[in-house]
Parts: structure tokens; C-alpha cells; sequence
């Protein structure tokens, strides 16, 4: 069972320090694995821009208000990664009446294209695909293939009056489109025209679906079959009503944030973190003595963890999702002290060492384990159902506590597995 318990400590420290070096960007290896995974910082750490743009629904119905927002805000999303952002946040905000897009651009170069090419409506339309002699560099894709061409046709959004999610008789998606009067003309004619031809629908210069005609479709209806993804129907739909629906966007608000405040609100911030986490770690050997060491080297090592874990999977580190970080630090030490005081009660029952730790960590992982669960499963909620600055704080949140819960009970139990109940053995030998 010792050999067990070195062998996983072993083990979980040269994991630790293989993140130390990794996290660290200043290191050798740090340094050179931040080329290809950097750390990604949010707005307000590294400077940048906040838009905020109206969208004026007033031209669309009710029902397919959600449809056209979230299709505007991929369509967006899309657009603002072309300029190269890090990271960039698009969400949405619907208060009564009003409709919103919040756009984050951290450390944008060039605002006012960045505000020129977002502020224009996406626009849909629908082109034939050719066969070409040689690959055309003006308008393919590789939905087209690599001799052919698209032709756009006079059929744009305009003339589309919505599409809608349906599903056929065996249970797949199907999307449904509807054109007005003149749309239901010009789409026979190009229908007509390239029957057995894939015919290309393209919103903002990509091509979102290239359906292959069956037959001349007539009476301004017209149904997308084939596709067996749920989620990309769905998201077909919406990018459909974005540039098909009259749904104009205009910008209300800037907010700029320099690239020196932002410096100056990481330092504080990573200061305000080191300080608060001493303080821990002093009350923790002040308080508990020898079990308060463990403590403080378990803590170490997930701290070392967890920001390795952030800079793997990319995850933009805001003020607020420091600040959750810094939160998932007191549900780390919040689980020592459980262990720690429900050995101290073993103890003085009068077991020995061995029997009281195994017994405090069996009694205090049921406190444990509610007390993450609960904070995990709020973490989840707000991640999901929010945006923003809070899903920063609920994201880091919730990979804190699920490293501080396998830092809690295996690397504090191994060490005092390992040391503390060693040192009880010898000081037991020696009196004797």
C-alpha cells in the first residue's frame, strides 16, 4: 500500500513540475510551447474594443425573432474572425423589446474596419455552380470543388420570406423555405435550369448549403432533405433567416479599453491572487501544524494543475475568470480543513494515526463531495445559461473545483499516507 501511494505521488509531481515549466512563459519549454499555445487573455487584460449594436426586429415576425438573433450572432462571430482576434465574444441580449449583439474584440488592431464590416446586414444569395476549365479564384468553395464556378443569380435573401425546422416521416430534419410572390417566380426559373446540378446558397461570401436540385420546384416552397445532424439543421435555419429576413443592426455603443489599463489590471490582479493564497497557506501550517504542510504543498500542486489545465484548452483567463480561479482555491483548502478536523476527532477517540486519517478522509468525503457538486452543478447553470464575464468566472470555477477534488483526496491522503504516518511509526519504535 506504500509503494502504492509513492509511486501515484511520484508520479503527480513530476506532472506538477512538468506544469510549472509549461504554464511559465519565460521558461524554456514554456516558452517555446507558447508559440503554438499561448495564453489567451479576455478584453479587459489585454486591451481592445466593446461593441454593442441594435437590432431592429421591427420588420420580423415574433416566432422567428430567436431564429434570426442567434443566426446573426454566428454570422457575426464569423465575420470578426477575420481580423485575426484573439478569442474574440459575441452574445446576445433581448430586454423586452430590445434586441442586442455585444461584441468583445481583445486587442483588435483596426476598430473602425472591424465596425464597418460587422455593421453591414449579412446578405443571402443563391448561385448555379458551373463546370470550369481551370479552378476560378472569384467565386469557389469547397462545397463547388475544384473545377467549378459559382454564378449568382438575380435570387437573394430579399426575396425569401423565412425558413423553418420540420422532420421528415422517419424522424430527420428538414428545412423548409419560403419565397415571396417575385422569389417564387425566380426560383422555378433557377431551378428549372439546373435540374440534377447542386445549386449554392451563400450568406456573407460562404456557401452554408449546396442541395442538389431534383426537379423544378414551383409555388414558392421548397424543402432541404439529407442532412442527418440535428444541430447543423438548425444552424442551417438560422443563418438562413440572418440574411434572409429584414433585420438591420446598428451600432449604439463603444467602449475602449487600452492595452496599458489592461496590464496594470493583470498585474493587481496576479499580486491579489499570490498575496491571498500566502494568506491561506500561513493560516493553514499557523492553524493545523504539521497536517497544515500537507495542506500547503497539495495546494501548490493545484494551483500548478489547474493553470495548466487553462493554458492547455485555451481558455481565456478575463478579471473574472481569475476571479473564479481564485474562488476554486478556498473550495481546495475548504476540503482540507474537512479531512483535517475530521482526523483530529478520530484522534482524540483515541485511534491511532493510521486508523483516524483513514477514518477522516471516509467521513469527510461525503462533505466534500456535496459541497463540489453543488458549486459544479451551479457552474455548469450559469456557464450555460449566461454570458459574457460570467461564463468566464463559471468556467474557471468549475475546472478548479474538479482538479481541488482530486488534489483534496489523492494528494493529500498519499502524503500523509507517505510522511505523516511514517513519522508516527518511527517516533513509536523510538520510544519503545
Amino acid at each position: 500500500m506504500k509503494a502504492k501511494s509513492v509511486s501515484l505521488f511520484t508520479l503527480v509531481l513530476i506532472l506538477t513540475i512538468a506544469s510549472v515549466f509549461f504554464v511559465y512563459p519565460k521558461a524554456p519549454i514554456g516558452g517555446y510551447l507558447s508559440q503554438y499555445l499561448p495564453w489567451r487573455l479576455g478584453l479587459d487584460l489585454v486591451g481592445g474594443s466593446y461593441l454593442v449594436y441594435d437590432v431592429d426586429m421591427s420588420g420580423v415576425a415574433v416566432a422567428d425573432r430567436n431564429s434570426v438573433m442567434n443566426g446573426l450572432r454566428d454570422v457575426i462571430e464569423k465575420r470578426v474572425n477575420l481580423f485575426g482576434v484573439s478569442e474574440p465574444r459575441v452574445t446576445s441580449s433581448i430586454s423586452g423589446d430590445s434586441y442586442r449583439l455585444n461584441v468583445e474584440l481583445a486587442g483588435i488592431k483596426d476598430v473602425n474596419q472591424a465596425i464597418k464590416q460587422i455593421g453591414e446586414t449579412p446578405f443571402l444569395q443563391f448561385a448555379e455552380v458551373k463546370e470550369t476549365a481551370a479552378t476560378s479564384t472569384s467565386a469557389t468553395s469547397t462545397a463547388a470543388g475544384q473545377n467549378q464556378q459559382l454564378v449568382f443569380s438575380d435570387l437573394n435573401g430579399r426575396y425569401v420570406q423565412g425558413a423553418q425546422l420540420s422532420f421528415s416521416q422517419v424522424g430527420l430534419p428538414v428545412v423548409n423555405i419560403s419565397f415571396n410572390d417575385q422569389g417564387a417566380k425566380m426560383f422555378e426559373d433557377l431551378t428549372s435550369r439546373n435540374v440534377g446540378k447542386p445549386l449554392a446558397i451563400v450568406l456573407d461570401n460562404e456557401i452554408i448549403s449546396a442541395p442538389r436540385v431534383n426537379e423544378a420546384i414551383s409555388g414558392g416552397k421548397a424543402e432541404i432533405t439529407g442532412i442527418n445532424d440535428l444541430k447543423e439543421a438548425q444552424q442551417l435555419v438560422e443563418r438562413f433567416n440572418a440574411g434572409a429576413l429584414p433585420a438591420p443592426i446598428k451600432l449604439i455603443d463603444q467602449q475602449t479599453v487600452s492595452a496599458s489599463l489592461g496590464q496594470d489590471s493583470l498585474q493587481k490582479t496576479i499580486w491579489a491572487g499570490i498575496l491571498g493564497t500566502l494568506a491561506v497557506m500561513l493560516f493553514m501550517v499557523l492553524y493545523y501544524h504539521g497536517l497544515g504542510f500537507f495542506a500547503v504543498i497539495a495546494l501548490a500542486i493545484y494551483i500548478a494543475l489547474s493553470l495548466a489545465v487553462f493554458k492547455l484548452f485555451s481558455v481565456t483567463m478575463s478579471l473574472s475568470g481569475i476571479a473564479g480561479f481564485i474562488l476554486s482555491i478556498g473550495m481546495a483548502v475548504d476540503a482540507n480543513v474537512l479531512i483535517f478536523e475530521r482526523t483530529r476527532e478520530e484522534m482524540k477517540k483515541g485511534l491511532e494515526r493510521t486508523t483516524a486519517i483513514a477514518e477522516g478522509f471516509r467521513r469527510a468525503w461525503t462533505s466534500i463531495r456535496d459541497s463540489n457538486l453543488t458549486t459544479i452543478l451551479t457552474a455548469l447553470i450559469l456557464y450555460m445559461f449566461t454570458s459574457s464575464f460570467v461564463q468566464g468566472f463559471a468556467l474557471t470555477l468549475l475546472i478548479g473545483v474538479v482538479v481541488s477534488m482530486f488534489t483534496a483526496i489523492t494528494v493529500t491522503e498519499n502524503l500523509l499516507k507517505i510522511f505523516y504516518i511514517r513519522n508516527a511509526s518511527k517516533s513509536t519504535t523510538k520510544g519503545k
